[in-house]
C-alpha cells in the first residue's frame, strides 16, 4: 500500500500534545479528523516526534498508508478543514518501508525567552525578566554533549527503555532580542528540553553553580532538575532524515 509523509506545523497552545490521547484534544486527532472529512476514509497516523502540552512545532511529521493516489495539491483543501493553529506544509509519497520516527536522524528544539514585557510574545516565548549570566549559561550548555544518560532530565511515568541520547549541539544565543536555547539530538526524553532549560536558568541566576549542574547530569536523579519552565516557550524546530529520504521531502 502506498505510504505518505505528512509535514505539519502547529501552535500547541490549545492541545494536550502531538499524539492522540483519550479525553484530550491533540494535533494528531485534528489531522485525522480532517483527512476523514476530505477523503471519507479513516486514516491512522504515525508520528515522528511527540511534543507535550502547549509545545509548538515549526516542523513535525506523520506517516500514513493510503490506498490510492493523493494529489499534493489537495493540501490547500485539507488545510481549509483544519483549525487555524494547525497547517499541513506538504504531503510526500515515500517508500513503503519509510518510517517518520525510525528514519529520523535528528530533532532540533529551540526554547525562546524574552526579557522585556511584550504582549505579542506572551504565548510563544517565556517571559523571564531576571538578570542572567550568559557566560555561565553557555558553560553549562557546553557540558551537555559530553553526556549520554539523561535520566536526570526525564520526567517520571515514561515508557522508554533507555535514557541514552546523543546530543549533537547545545548552545545559547541571542536572536531578535530573545535569548534562545538550541539543542539537537537523535532523540529526546519526556520533558527533557524543559528540564535542561529550567535547570540552566538556575545557573544563569547564580542559584546553582556550573559544577552543581554537572553533578545533576551525573546523578541520574531527576529530583534535582527544574522542570518548571512553561511549554509555550518551546518549539520543535526541525526534524532531519537520511539523505535519500530527505530528497523525497522537497
Amino acid at each position: 500500500m502506498p505510504r505518505y509523509f505528512l509535514e505539519v506545523a502547529y501552535k500547541g497552545t490549545h492541545y494536550s500534545g502531538f499524539q492522540i490521547q483519550d479525553n484530550a484534544g491533540s494535533v494528531q486527532a485534528e489531522i485525522e479528523r480532517a483527512l476523514l472529512v476530505f477523503y471519507r476514509k479513516r486514516v491512522s497516523l504515525t508520528g515522528s516526534s511527540r511534543t507535550d502540552t502547549g509545545v509548538h512545532a515549526l516542523q513535525n511529521y506523520f506517516h500514513f498508508d493510503f490506498e490510492g493516489v493523493i494529489d499534493p495539491k489537495k493540501v490547500y483543501n485539507i488545510n481549509a478543514i483544519l483549525p487555524r493553529d494547525i497547517v499541513i506544509k506538504g504531503i510526500y509519497p515515500v517508500g513503503e518501508d519509510a518510517h517518520c520516527r525510525f528514519d529520523a536522524v535528528s530533532r532540533e528544539y529551540r526554547y525562546f525567552i524574552y526579557r522585556k514585557k511584550n504582549p505579542f510574545l506572551d504565548d510563544r516565548a517565556y517571559f523571564f525578566p531576571y538578570t542572567l549570566n550568559k557566560s555561565q549559561l553557555e558553560e553549562a550548555a557546553a557540558l551537555i554533549p559530553k553526556y549520554e544518560d539523561f535520566t536526570s532530565f526525564s520526567k517520571r511515568n515514561t515508557q522508554v527503555k533507555t535514557f541514552v541520547c546523543a546530543i549533537r549541539e547545545s548552545r545559547w544565543f541571542v536572536e531578535n532580542d530573545m535569548l534562545v536555547y538550541q539543542v539537537v539530538a537523535n532523540r529526546f526524553l519526556r520533558g527533557m528540553v524543559r528540564g535542561l532549560v529550567g535547570t540552566m536558568l538556575q545557573v544563569g541566576r547564580g542559584k546553582l553553580t556550573v559544577n552543581g549542574f554537572e553533578d545533576i547530569l551525573r546523578s541520574r536523579d531527576n529530583r534535582h532538575a527544574d522542570f518548571s519552565v512553561p511549554g509555550h516557550g518551546l518549539f520543535l524546530f526541525r526534524v532531519s532524515f537520511t539523505d535519500s529520504l530527505s530528497q523525497l521531502l522537497k
